[in-house]
């Protein structure tokens, strides 16, 4: 296969809350049509920004099926899908199927620290049940577990493990990983803030948490490299540079939904156990977002 199934900007959707933690759906379906309206190539609802680990198996079920629904076709789906259970996983990866999801975004298993046959058994398990293209999530900082190239490339001759999630920051590994897998193999990174550099290495785009509140900046980003214009990207990272920091200034996602909420896109409130933004954490959000030209 030459084509790969997901490229440019694709969003990790933050999953919009009440003041009293349940689903605020109206605002999720209006942050979905302002994503797709201003260029994101994909949806990723339901994953680590999105809190999916405080949501209950039929919320998750919910926000999936409410992404797919209200994208309509007009992008593709890509669902969050990962647990450290294996069973839960493919129960996930099942409904995500069902819901019309394009394919599955599944972290490798956190806390239970699985070893490399593990992680190799864990992904196969979840495709061949489950029937549906899976992208590896492999983000050591939470999961503490690295899944390595060679596993990762064993995974990878199975028609339906057909990408990663790249959150390593090790800018090495694209170029590792498309040095030891034959077929095109889809890479995107998890980390917004050397995105262009992953691009060069040969990744094809980036699953990313700033795109929830500067999308159009984040899509022409990849606009300019698809178009050769190298100078051009960069000139938008740099841009993009301030953002990208204050929006890790604390736990994901508590500052990205800070940072919604000040553009009226959804409100601020994260479920526990994510606290509220302290003073000092807001005021660089509010900074970051006036400095690239979003706010004021």
């Amino acid at each position: 296969m030459d084509e790969v199934m997901f490229t440019g900007s694709l969003t990790a959707l933050v999953t919009p809350m009440n003041r009293d933690s349940s689903l605020d759906m109206e605002s999720f379906g209006r942050l979905i049509d302002f994503q797709i309206d201003n260029g994101t190539s994909t949806l990723v609802p339901a994953g680590t920004t999105g809190e999916s680990p405080t949501l209950s198996h039929e919320e998750h079920r919910r926000v999936v099926r409410f992404a797919v629904e209200r994208a309509a076709g007009r992008v593709p789906v890509l669902a969050g899908a990962g647990s450290n259970s294996t069973h839960e996983a493919i129960s996930l990866a099942r409904d995500a199927r069902e819901a019309g999801a394009d394919a599955a975004l599944v972290v490798v298993p956190y806390y239970n620290k699985p070893t490399q046959e593990g992680l190799y058994r864990h992904f196969m398990a979840i495709v061949e049940q489950a029937q549906i293209p899976v992208v590896i999530y492999n983000i050591p900082g939470r999961s503490v577990i690295d899944m390595s190239v060679d596993t990762m490339a064993r995974l990878a001759r199975h028609p339906l493990i057909v990408g990663v999630k790249d959150s390593t920051a090790n800018l090495m590994r694209p170029l590792e990983t498309r040095a030891a897998i034959d077929k095109r193999f889809n890479q995107l990174s998890g980390e917004d803030g050397t995105v262009v550099s992953f691009l060069a290495a040969g990744g094809d785009g980036c699953i990313s948490v700033t795109s929830n509140v500067a999308p159009r900046l984040c899509a022409d980003l990849h606009a300019h490299w698809q178009a050769g214009d190298a100078r051009a990207a960069m000139a938008v990272q740099d841009r993009l540079l301030p953002l990208h920091g204050a929006l890790f200034c604390e736990s994901n996602p508590g500052p990205v939904k800070y940072a919604a909420s000040l553009l009226g896109l959804a409100g601020e409130t994260c479920r526990l156990p994510l606290a509220p933004l302290s003073n000092e954490s807001r005021a660089k959000v509010r900074d970051a977002l006036t400095r690239v030209g979003l706010l004021g």
